[in-house]
């Protein structure tokens, strides 16, 4: 946040104006109908908010207190939350950044309140430590979302706002922000059934990462917006014309693919912007009662294939199989006028608010609501499972599966008794014995599916009626992880793999801890992440293990003492030298001669360091670069736009330093001067004119200081070379009254 600033009483009455009207704003338009209770709960902690802000501004200069009125509107109106919810969005940052306490929260508003806003308050404490994805602490970050459906959600709209207002962050911090919202959070909005809000993320965080593709792909969809906009209308016409005569309450919608959809399906199939097909979508949102909803959402589908021939690979029924989101829709895409493939939506007007508001509009329309039978709920008792478990310390692997569970398509698969289930697309029936529970997952020697017996490792296709055959003798092996996929399958197979493994490395733990402490090395969890990278490891448990049975003796573990001190010191330089500065306005963009770039520099000193190009994109001069510091190959250099860099800058982004191609002729160097001399009247002026005539030189500092007519001075310049350096010097010793001009290196 920025410094609070000096204002007139008629600028603080106007931003007052201005803070009322966001806050009336913000109310205006709330998914949920509010009762008097609530407004009054909304108002105390609005009442809260302000004062507690009130000295606080934004990067922007903007009030503070705008910030979580925003997100408060996104939980309102974008999410659908009630008011328990807008309350704790509003006092979100109150506890981190001002002097209000959990428990103050607690005896003014109560338990409930204060549990979202602490869980809320532990993640910005996390975030602001530059965690990474592929460390303990990340995890810890997970599990506090966990703790609450709301605690998700909240961080979702915080997460939104911010992204939609990241141009006032630096480049560093934008490319961080954004690869870790869609890496993580983007994610999250798609399973709670945010899909709205999902794609949002999803083109701001491709706006941030790769900025040229997006703007591509967003001016070609302005240029082209009439010609779609009278596709759609002559698409609709007839079809309008046939669901009238029904008698039909219906509305039909035409809406453009997100940028990013469009931008993946382009690097996916390897076409043009000209070669997507389907660059947008028709919505038939029909009014029904529940007992006619699917009746109907199939006639409208009859009436649609009617007047055009379906594409029987791109049906989609989630009526009758409703997504683990809750998402309810027919889709099916057709062959449209001039032989262009159309996807067609047909949904209810609740499914329209389900699919919109995600879990607040399936909260809503689910009567007899009860938290612990929803499958959100269930999903958010798996993702703590997951996180509890010992053995899944493997933080790649655990993001990785985690990831995997809350993007991934859906199959359904039958019982021999015909029950339903829903695993992920491409599970093994190792997955499903697993899903029905862990005795039968741990227990199951292979599976008789449609009939047929077949090996564990067989992929399940939706609509397998799947039986599982079990043995009292049987046990998991390390095999099963070759082909078992979703993280509940993965988590209880190493539970029993591990569980002698952990007793040894708990064992490890302690000598290890000993082995650290006669080298004068600190046990911390930066210490045990730093041991694993070195010794190339998946796990600390695994660090530990190895330590136990004497893998790693006492020589390994000096090698390593001696390899960090250069990393670290590399690390913590450009740390501070890459990120400390405060952020400054875009500078304009500089006409440069991409010919003669022929070498590079690091960090915001622009200093020349050793490095070496990846080979995953391998750059050339004038491409847009970084540096990443590895633990022993020292600085790599990829491209911004390197496939690998969304992960990278989710995963690693304290260790991504700035990087910048020059042209190494008219590289400026800083160089200090010393002056010694007698005093009298004008002699800055002429010192500074000395500088000033030579316009190749920059002053960048000038300080001087007089006792008793003698004085002491120091020049900090930029020069280009060292004979500039000595020209300018012999002009300011031809000064009156200046005795000697030195070249120093210390300040």
């Amino acid at each position: 946040m920025a410094a609070p600033l000096v204002m007139t009483q008629e600028q603080l009455e106007q931003e007052n104006i201005e803070i009322t009207r966001r806050y009336k704003e913000m109310l205006k338009n709330t998914y949920v109908t509010l009762s008097d209770d609530d407004k009054k709960l909304i108002r105390k902690a609005f009442d809260l908010a302000v004062e507690a802000h009130k000295d606080q501004r934004r990067k922007t200069g903007e009030p503070y207190i705008y910030h979580p009125i925003a997100v408060a509107k996104i939980v309102a109106d974008e999410i659908g939350l009630g008011a328990t919810s807008i309350a704790a969005a509003l006092m979100h940052d109150v506890v981190e950044d001002t002097d209000y306490t959990i428990e103050d929260i607690e005896k003014l508003f109560g338990k409930k309140i204060a549990k979202i806003i602490d869980g809320l308050t532990k993640i910005s404490v996390l975030n602001k430590q530059d965690v990474s994805i592929q460390s303990e602490n990340y995890k810890k970050l997970l599990l506090t979302l966990s703790e609450d459906v709301r605690v998700i959600l909240i961080k979702i709209a915080d997460r939104l706002h911010n992204m939609r207002t990241l141009e006032s962050m630096r480049e560093d911090k934008q490319l961080k922000i954004a690869s870790e919202t869609i890496f993580i959070y983007a994610p999250l909005a798609h399973r709670m059934g945010l899909y709205n809000i999902k794609s949002e993320l999803e083109d701001l965080s491709l706006k941030y990462t790769k900025p040229e593709e997006y703007y591509a792909i967003e001016r070609k969809l302005t240029e082209t917006k009439e010609d779609r906009a009278k596709y759609i209308k002559d698409f609709i016409k007839s079809l309008k014309e046939k669901l009238d005569e029904e008698g039909l309450d219906f509305e039909i919608k035409g809406r453009s693919k997100s940028i990013n959809s469009i931008y993946r399906k382009m690097v996916k199939q390897g076409i043009p912007f000209e070669e997507v097909y389907d660059l947008f979508a028709i919505r038939i949102i029909y009014r029904s009662d529940r007992k006619n909803e699917k009746f109907l959402a199939w006639k409208i589908y009859s009436m649609v294939t009617d007047i055009y021939i379906p594409n029987p690979k791109r049906m989609r029924d989630w009526i009758t199989h409703p997504k683990s989101t809750g998402y309810e829709s027919l889709h099916v895409t057709v062959m449209g006028p001039e032989a262009r493939w159309i996807e067609v939506q047909i949904r209810s007007e609740r499914m329209d608010e389900v699919a919109e508001m995600g879990i607040a509009a399936h909260y809503k329309y689910k009567e007899n609501y009860n938290e612990e039978d929803t499958k959100v709920d269930e999903w958010i008792h798996q993702v703590r499972e997951m996180l509890e478990q010992e053995d899944t310390k493997d933080a790649i692997e655990f993001m990785d599966s985690f990831q995997f569970n809350l993007y991934s398509k859906e199959i359904y698969v039958f019982t021999p008794k015909g029950d339903l289930h829903s695993l992920p697309k491409g599970a093994s029936s190792l997955d499903f014995a697993y899903a029905i529970h862990t005795n039968v997952g741990d227990r199951c020697l292979g599976a008789k599916v449609n009939g047929k017996l077949y090996p564990l490792s067989y992929k399940l296709q939706s609509g397998d009626q799947v039986e599982i055959i079990t043995s009292s003798q049987q046990k998991p092996k390390i095999e099963w992880l070759e082909y078992a996929i979703t993280s509940k399958a993965r988590s209880k197979i190493k539970a029993s793999l591990n569980s002698d493994k952990r007793k040894v490395a708990d064992e490890g733990k302690e000598i290890l801890m000993r082995k650290l402490r006669h080298l004068k090395v600190d046990f911390s969890e930066q210490t045990v992440n730093q041991l694993q990278q070195f010794f190339k490891l998946n796990s600390s448990q695994d660090l530990f293990y190895n330590v136990a049975i004497g893998v790693i003796d006492n020589n390994e573990l000096r090698k390593y003492v001696d390899n960090n001190t250069g990393f670290t010191g590399l690390f913590n330089r450009f740390r501070k030298s890459t990120f400390s500065s405060s952020p400054s306005k875009p500078k304009p963009q500089e006409i440069v001669d991409k010919t003669k770039l022929d070498s590079l520099v690091f960090g915001n000193d622009e200093e020349r360091l050793n490095y070496e190009m990846a080979t995953c994109c391998s750059p050339i001069p004038g491409d847009k670069v970084y540096g990443f510091i590895t633990v022993s190959k020292g600085i790599k250099v990829h491209k911004v736009d390197c496939p690998n860099s969304v992960s990278l800058q989710a995963n690693y982004a304290y260790r991504i330093i700035k990087a910048k191609w020059i042209d190494s002729s008219q590289q400026e160097f800083k160089a200090l001067i010393v002056l010694e001399g007698l005093d009298r009247p004008g002699m800055v002026s002429d010192i500074t004119l000395v500088v000033s005539k030579n316009n190749a030189l920059n002053m960048h500092s000038i300080n001087l200081s007089e006792e008793a007519g003698v004085f002491n001075g120091k020049i900090t310049l930029s020069v280009k070379n060292k004979s500039q350096l000595e020209e300018v010097m012999k002009e300011l010793e031809k000064i009156e009254g200046i005795q000697t001009v030195k070249r120093t290196y210390k300040n």
